[in-house]
Parts: structure tokens; sequence; C-alpha cells
């Protein structure tokens, strides 16, 4: 089993910015790839962005360059800068780790609110 435990979402401004936080802990496997998704109301969960532990980064497009994923490997932990905040960007965002054999593991959310 793997556990993961986000944290840094809130309520932000138009124009503002967050940073996430995601630790995973339990039988954690390398290589793996850990980052974010997010799922607003009435819509279908989207990837924000992943990152392997060789760090090969993706994003999701609608990023554009306003997030940037980082990992720190030692640590299991999964950091997201969110810059440029827009009201669009209003969602949960989820947590996840995926690993070849062990699986697909998701954390229980945090919920971002942007306000214009």
């Amino acid at each position: 089993q793997v556990q993961l435990v986000e944290s840094g979402g809130g309520l932000v401004q138009a124009g503002g910015s967050l940073r996430l936080s995601c630790s995973a802990s339990g039988n954690i496997l390398s290589p793996n790839t850990m980052g974010w998704y997010r799922q607003a109301p009435g819509k279908q969960r989207e990837l924000v962005a992943t990152m392997h532990s060789f760090g090969t980064s993706r994003y999701g497009d609608f990023v554009k360059g306003r997030f940037t994923i980082s990992r720190d490997t030692a640590k299991n932990t999964v950091y997201l800068q969110m810059n440029s905040l827009k009201p669009e960007d209003t969602a949960v965002y989820y947590c996840n780790y995926e690993h070849l054999v062990r699986g697909n593991y998701w954390g229980q959310g945090t919920q971002i609110t942007v306000s214009s």
C-alpha cells in the first residue's frame, strides 16, 4: 500500500500563486511517476503535471508555462508551484503515484478555488 498526503490548497485571487505538496509513504518502489491531476465539477479528471523519478515531466495543455512540478525523490515528495492562477483552475487537485508493478494510488484531494 501507498499513502499520499496532500497539502497547500485553498482560496486565492485570480493572478495569485499557490504551492501544493504531496508526500508518499508506505511501500514505495522506484522508479515511479508522481504528480497531479484535477477534477472540476461536472468534468472529467485531467492531467495537470507529472514527473518521473528520472526527471521527465509532462504537463496538461492548459498549463502553458504557469505551473512547475518538482520532486524530492529522497523524501518521496512532489511539489506543484502554480502561478498566474485563473478562475478556471478551480478544482479538486489529486496527487497521484504510479508504479509499473505496484499500480496507481491517489490522494484524498485538495480543493483549490480561484476567485475572479
